[in-house]
């Protein structure tokens, strides 16, 4: 387990798509159930022909570094990028990032891949980076742009979106606390090599995935720093979808009015590796000083990253200047299924 407060995050951004559609269009175009609906999702982000994990990890980690007062980059000495969708199988979606945001060459970095908590994995190594020492500042990244078989209930949550995290152990914002890792190999989602669209276990994916690893997680992290629920301002839990962070997070213990900012799935659907990533910015936009954060991550296969996180007593006055809150980022632009199908399967 990691602990130190003398740790954490200097700044943060995100990313989403401008486009979104419906879930109800999706449901109307197949001749379908609505799956969206039992799944609390009323649409969700789409990436345009010129996004992908790369352009929305430089988005994201642009906003981040341009909220910080004369910041050189070239200390950002570890670069850590999870995602299911990176654009190459074979070319580090990190160099790209790395050349257009101007960082420096001295610089460790990996792209990661553990289904949806690969972006928090990429955050604990960033911060791993910081406490040995290896690296002045690490820039943590998790995006998506989720695929869907066409047709299949995941066609109705898999979105596309990111968050960057720039951390350190100067003019630290948000203190880390603890965190930790629990895993398993419980197989409710995956895709072959060659495949174009992963494949699930269909409910096989909650109990013995989601609800298993999550509830795990959180139990040692309490444990560990001898805390309850009720010591926490906000919890943050992955949102596959609207309905099992709410299940979760009520069988330990949490109230509606702590996950209040964390559920923006019911608008954007499931970012995959940027889902709890995102989900913790629009926390961060809203919280104020001193205020405590749980943040439980998912990654199908199968496994959770737990954070507990602290912000500073003058986080308020750090914020203040940042603009573009990720709120303000979801837009209205809904689009037809004709367009959506053209943009998510390459037709012409």
């Amino acid at each position: 387990m990691l602990k130190n407060k003398n740790i954490g995050i200097v700044s943060y951004g995100a990313y989403l798509p401008r486009l979104l559609i419906k879930t109800g269009e999706i449901a109307n175009a197949n001749n379908s159930v609505n799956f969206g609906v039992p799944l609390g999702i009323e649409s969700k982000t789409v990436p345009d022909s010129d996004e992908d994990v790369a352009t929305i990890s430089v988005e994201a980690a642009s906003q981040a570094i341009d909220r910080l007062n004369k910041f050189d980059k070239n200390q950002i000495q570890a670069l850590f990028i999870g995602s299911e969708s990176h654009p190459y199988a074979v070319k580090p979606t990190g160099t790209i990032v790395s050349a257009a945001l101007g960082l420096g060459n001295e610089l460790a970095m990996a792209d990661l891949q553990f289904a949806c908590k690969a972006g928090t994995q990429a955050l604990q190594i960033c911060l791993s980076y910081i406490k040995s020492g290896m690296a002045k500042y690490g820039l943590a990244i998790g995006a998506d742009t989720a695929q869907s078989r066409p047709g299949d209930a995941l066609e109705y949550s898999a979105s596309a979106g990111g968050a960057a995290y720039i951390v350190g152990a100067k003019n630290v914002m948000v203190s880390l606390l603890g965190t930790l890792s629990v895993a398993t190999d419980t197989p409710d989602f995956w895709r072959r090599p060659g495949q174009p669209y992963p494949e699930h276990a269909g409910r096989f994916s909650g109990d013995p995935a989601y609800f298993h690893h999550t509830k795990l997680a959180t139990a040692m992290i309490l444990d560990r720093l001898n805390l309850s629920p009720k010591e926490f301002n906000y919890c943050l839990f992955h949102t596959p979808n609207g309905k099992f962070p709410k299940a979760i997070a009520s069988n330990l213990g949490f109230s509606e009015e702590q996950m209040k900012y964390s559920l923006l799935v019911n608008k954007i659907g499931n970012l995959y590796a940027g889902s709890t990533m995102v989900g913790l910015v629009n926390i961060l936009d809203h919280a104020k000083n001193n205020d405590k954060i749980l943040m439980i991550s998912y990654g199908s296969g199968a496994g959770s990253d737990a954070f507990v996180w602290q912000c500073a007593s003058d986080f308020e006055e750090k914020r203040r200047k940042f603009q573009n809150p990720v709120e303000e980022q979801i837009c209205q632009n809904y689009i037809s299924y004709s367009k959506y199908k053209k943009l998510t399967t390459n037709e012409n």
